[in-house]
């Protein structure tokens, strides 16, 4: 059994979709956010980052029909697996953050972070997902040109983006995660405490 190529570029149809759907949903929580006066850090790297998840899809559709990629086999399936396992972790973030989640860095001041769900584990679930989704979804395919070099071009926006979005939180986000790594999971995680009044973190990490 194969995962066909009109399958495949059905799969990345989906993923754009999906993209459109966040974008839509990022956008109504913003506007609630700042009618709560939540205020937004970043915005330089922003556009740069909406402009490189759309041609991180068109890449690994492109090398996909041009160079007539075969299903890799074993590897394809592994790869299928990766990504379905990304977008478990990236909605298991998204639930978890609820009205105040955005692809945007949006910051609620005076706030305490959130730290249930898969934050009791990690300071960013979310990028985790997306590193996973842009190493595999390209290799279901065997598109691994693309599987590289947006692997290596995500690293420095998450570089970047991560840097940002730690710096907007300020001191109370810092002293709560500083004992959790920022993308590998802690298995031991500190007991959930309770919140109050909302988070600080609004963000898609």
């Amino acid at each position: 059994m194969v995962i066909s190529l009109g399958a495949y570029l059905a799969i990345l149809s989906a993923l754009a979709l999906e993209r459109v759907f966040h974008l839509v949903i990022a956008s109504r929580n913003a506007r609630r956010a700042f009618a709560m006066g939540a205020v937004e850090h970043g915005r330089g790297h922003y556009p740069l980052m909406a402009a490189f998840h759309a041609l991180f899809l068109v890449s690994a559709a492109a090398e996909a029909i041009v160079f007539k990629r075969p299903f890799p086999g074993t590897l394809g399936w592994i790869a299928f697996g990766g990504a379905l396992s990304a977008q478990a972790l990236r909605y298991w973030s998204v639930v978890t953050l609820g009205p105040r989640w955005n692809t945007r860095i949006i910051v609620f001041p005076g706030m305490p972070p959130i730290s249930r769900g898969p934050y009791r584990f990690m300071r960013h679930p979310n990028y985790l997902a997306v590193i996973v989704e842009i190493a595999c979804v390209p290799l279901i395919r065997g598109c691994w040109l693309t599987a590289v070099v947006f692997s290596i071009g995500n690293a420095i926006l998450l570089w970047v983006r991560i840097r940002a979005e730690e710096a907007a939180m300020g001191p109370r986000y810092a002293l709560e995660f500083g004992s959790r790594l920022r993308l590998v999971p802690k298995l031991s995680p500190r007991p959930v405490q309770r919140e109050s009044g909302g988070s600080a973190r609004r963000t898609t990490g």
